[in-house]
């Protein structure tokens, strides 16, 4: 199956800017999230909206598709591998045409730290009400002995001799083509163009050490299961003096022992009395907000259902407040004093009921009757 325009997957025009890249990402990176969306495909649809940004917002690899889109130039020169053990396509246009292939990644350009995930599990009271609380999380911080540079402090960090701080070596090999120059990240600075002789003692080096670090965070009244919000700046530290990334907190709610959400709206079973039900009654009703009165019609059934408008919990993005649904039961008691059997007895004689043992034919024996034709 041939694979969708990647300008088409993320909804942007090919003069899309980069940020608008990004935004549209992440629109719809959160839209099909597996952990969030459970419907059949939104997977599928996670990893392909992934994988159109993860070309187009790469400069090299945007190039490449622009040009090529999703045919590989490779193929065709002697199997799928193409030029087994150069460069690629890129390396041999860039040797023939003087360097007028891609571009080359500047290894120490500022880059954007990566985004962080956090599932945060609160009570159904919270995600109704809303509440300011404190998390810990895990990350990567800036180091503060070496603010960041990987050198001891006092010492200074050198460009990289063998590369002279590009983070790339160009290996030559002779072919039956000529002479082909192999573009490859530098192994003595593991690409990044830099030297440390003497690395800081905090951080070994990577200029980063790992903290849990505690944050305010602001729950949202009427949050609902699976939703996030974005806390800016707070994910891994930038690269090369670049800006932090982004946390997304999650939030997991917990089931409540009577109340159900559905949406805005609120469900919950109220358990009433046979008496209740025939005569009619007012009764109390818990809900969100504290107990409410509720008329009950006589002659309810089981199963019927009441609304009370505006009882339910107010929407997240402030679109008005749901209500809340109230389905009552009718219980039968299990326990009965003599008196109760009593009146009951007396009740069903009077409405012209006679207890199935003491009818003259039972209403098994009546059905048994029928089905025989008799």
């Amino acid at each position: 199956m041939s694979k969708r325009d990647y300008y088409e997957v993320l909804g942007v025009s090919k003069s899309a800017s980069k940020d608008e890249l990004k935004k549209a990402y992440r629109k719809l990176s959160k839209q099909y999230h597996p952990d969030i969306n459970k419907e059949p495909g939104a997977d599928e649809k996670f990893k392909e909206v992934k994988e159109a940004y993860e070309v187009l917002s790469d400069d090299q690899k945007k190039a490449h598709y622009d040009q090529f889109g999703h045919t590989d130039p490779n193929q065709g020169f002697g199997g799928g591998g193409g030029f087994e053990g150069f460069g690629g396509f890129e390396d041999i246009f860039s040797t023939f045409f003087g360097g007028g292939g891609a571009r080359r990644r500047d290894p120490n350009a500022p880059r954007q730290g990566a985004d962080l995930q956090y599932t945060m599990t609160i009570s159904f009271e919270d995600a109704v009400s809303g509440k300011d609380t404190t998390i810990e999380i895990p990350r990567e911080e800036t180091c503060d002995t070496c603010d960041g540079s990987g050198a001891k402090p006092g010492t200074k960090v050198d460009t990289c001799s063998h590369c002279h701080g590009t983070g790339q070596l160009n290996v030559e090999q002779n072919t039956a083509f000529g002479r082909i120059v192999n573009r490859r990240v530098c192994h003595h600075c593991s690409g990044t163009g830099k030297k440390i002789k003497q690395k800081c003692s905090t951080c070994g080096g990577d200029g980063t050490v790992n903290k849990r670090s505690k944050l305010n965070v602001k729950i949202p009244q009427g949050v609902d299961n699976g939703q996030q919000i974005r806390v800016p700046n707070q994910g891994e530290p930038g690269v090369n003096g670049g800006p932090p990334g982004d946390l997304y907190v999650v939030f997991a709610v917990r089931s409540h022992e009577f109340f159900k959400r559905e949406g805005d709206d609120i469900h919950l079973e109220v358990p009433i009395t046979f008496v209740q039900a025939a005569l009619g009654d007012e009764i109390e009703v818990p809900t969100l907000s504290g107990k409410v009165k509720l008329k009950v019609p006589a002659g309810t059934e089981t199963g019927t259902k009441f609304r009370l408008k505006g009882k339910g919990v107010q929407n997240v993005r402030g679109y008005g407040t749901g209500d809340q649904r109230i389905t009552v039961k009718i219980q039968t008691p299990k326990k009965l004093t003599e008196k109760q059997k009593q009146l009951l007895t007396e009740f069903a004689e009077v409405s012209g009921n006679v207890p199935q043992g003491e009818q003259e034919e039972s209403f098994f024996d009546k059905v048994k009757r029928t089905l025989k034709g008799e």
